[in-house]
């Protein structure tokens, strides 16, 4: 359910300045309610690599409010059960990874910067990443089971029709061979099939507020 109200600001101390940062919107699922700023918006953005940082797109803007909100139902649930407990070598390892995906570390920590992510904040989003990897994880990962004829249907009809059009004459996997790719590819699927129903229904039981709509 999602509720449309008026604007609403506040004060937000960023880089050892005050600003005036807009309340987004907040997602109440039962447990408690949590809100998304601007800010929100823009480290989730700086986070991404290729995506601008100046003068944001509106397109770009919703995709990470819908990713923020989804990732925050999904904390939501994931604090119904005992504490995940994290190390902190799975933090620094996660930011590494993280960085990883741009051109050079340095780029990383400009854009973090522009939009004013500490290192501490940073980690804090990380960890909560990492956490929702994890009750995912559980939650659907531990109960996916493929069956053999699923695989040899998949190699069938998708897995050998997909390789001799990308690269015809080329001599083929068997199904033996391809047998632990294909069910890599299918579990996966599922997960991401289990999630986005989840996450369906989630959506239709919480409260989301939008406080400011972005156009």
């Amino acid at each position: 359910m999602v509720i449309v109200l008026g604007s609403f600001f506040l004060t937000r101390d960023c880089a050892a300045q005050q600003v005036v940062d807009k309340m987004v919107a907040t997602v109440n699922a039962g447990v408690k309610i949590e809100l998304i700023t601007y800010s929100d918006l823009l480290w989730q953005l700086a986070l991404q690599p290729n995506t601008q940082l100046d003068n944001p797109t509106s397109a770009d803007l919703n995709h990470a409010l819908r990713l923020l909100i989804d990732q925050r139902l999904i904390l939501q649930e994931a604090e119904k059960l005992p504490t995940i407990a994290l190390k902190p070598k799975e933090i620094s390892d996660a930011r590494d990874e993280l960085a990883k995906n741009f051109s050079s570390v340095s780029e990383f920590q400009q854009r973090l910067q522009r939009v004013g992510l500490t290192s501490e904040k940073l980690d804090e989003i990380l960890d909560q990443r990492l956490k929702m990897e994890k009750y995912l994880d559980f939650r659907f990962r531990s109960f996916v089971v493929i069956g053999q004829a699923e695989i040899a249907s998949y190699y069938k009809d998708v897995y050998l029709p997909r390789l001799k059009a990308r690269s015809p004459g080329r001599v083929w996997p068997t199904l033996e061979e391809a047998k632990a790719d294909i069910e890599r590819t299918l579990i996966e699927a599922k997960i991401e099939s289990d999630t986005d129903a989840f996450l369906d229904t989630a959506r239709e039981r919480a409260e989301i507020v939008m406080l400011n709509p972005i156009e």
